[in-house]
């Protein structure tokens, strides 16, 4: 059995997984995001009564592999110190830290939507954009800890220098992102971006829960907004699977809960790929809430790799 927490900058979300992915005595507590001391406390407490069981950990962050250094935006208190080192100290066992996102992709590979996949990305629509890259069970490792971040590709780019640059112009405009480029898919396709996104093609602000029913309701003006959503979201997934040949695509987050959209995206990105197939790429996730504690079971060699 491991102990698995899902980490988020509001609640640890903490469960006893066994192999087969049941879930026990599971419970949440709120989160301390600027104190270092006091999230590796709330995590001591949560361990204590299980001496020696390895401890499993998904966050909305990234472990760099170099330093040990968590980057999470919304827990500040731990991005200066090695975490997992830390944590595998103060509570006497073994200790692995995934991505959230990676955890989600990995959690849909091996007990939900896309298992018996050897080859999963893993997409999340939700406030922001987040993706994780799964072959043969492992989160495929990459530079600084990062693969799968979908939403930081650069779909928007400036239009090249001409001798009349006024004669050219970007369709959507190079929106900044919080990573601190420009033109990234998630200055567009997230749920917030979105809504920008809608203000900028002409519409009134709306949330996107109802740019999306004014959408599959055919009004026009939502029409064209997810016209633009769905060229750019498209083109940048269509270059994932071309790239990484993944099989299967199960989708999460807020947006994911339009069929329409999923299945309209589906249909754009089949249309752009190399390899042409009737078959639906993109799925719905079926994991919801234990994607996150799931996927952090399956971090290590305890829960092995199950293709069927």
């Amino acid at each position: 059995m491991l102990l698995c927490a899902d980490i988020g900058g509001s609640f640890i979300d903490f469960a006893l997984v066994h192999p087969d992915g049941r879930l026990e005595q599971r419970h949440a507590v709120p989160t301390p995001t600027d104190d270092a001391e006091a999230f590796i406390a709330a995590l001591q407490t949560l361990c204590a009564p299980y001496p020696g069981v390895p401890l499993h950990i998904a966050i909305a962050g990234v472990e760099n592999p170099q330093t040990g250094h968590v980057h999470a935006a919304n827990i500040p208190g731990i991005c200066t110190i090695p975490l997992r080192e830390q944590l595998s100290l103060r509570t006497h066992r073994p200790v692995r830290i995934g991505n959230d996102a990676d955890c989600f992709a990995l959690a849909e590979a091996r007990f939900g939507a896309a298992k018996g996949h050897r080859n999963v990305f893993g997409l999340i629509l939700g406030t922001g954009i987040g993706g994780g890259f799964v072959l043969d069970g492992q989160i495929v490792p990459g530079l600084g800890g990062i693969t799968g971040e979908l939403g930081h590709a650069p779909v928007v780019i400036a239009p090249p220098l001409l001798k009349d640059p006024d004669k050219i112009r970007a369709t959507v405009p190079l929106f900044p992102c919080r990573c601190g480029q420009s033109g990234c898919l998630d200055t567009i396709a997230g749920a917030r971006s979105l809504e920008r996104l809608h203000l900028w093609a002409g519409g009134q602000a709306e949330t996107s829960h109802t740019i999306l029913k004014l959408w599959e309701m055919g009004d026009v003006q939502a029409t064209k907004t997810m016209s633009v959503w769905m060229t750019y979201t498209s083109a940048a997934l269509a270059h994932i699977l071309n790239v990484i040949g993944s099989t299967v695509v199960p989708v999460a987050g807020g947006l994911s809960n339009s069929d329409l959209l999923v299945q309209t995206l589906d249909r754009a990105v089949r249309d752009r790929i190399l390899s042409p197939t009737t078959h639906p790429l993109l799925r719905r996730a079926i994991l919801g809430k234990d994607a996150g504690i799931l996927g952090a079971a399956c971090l290590g060699p305890e829960l092995c790799y199950d293709p069927c």
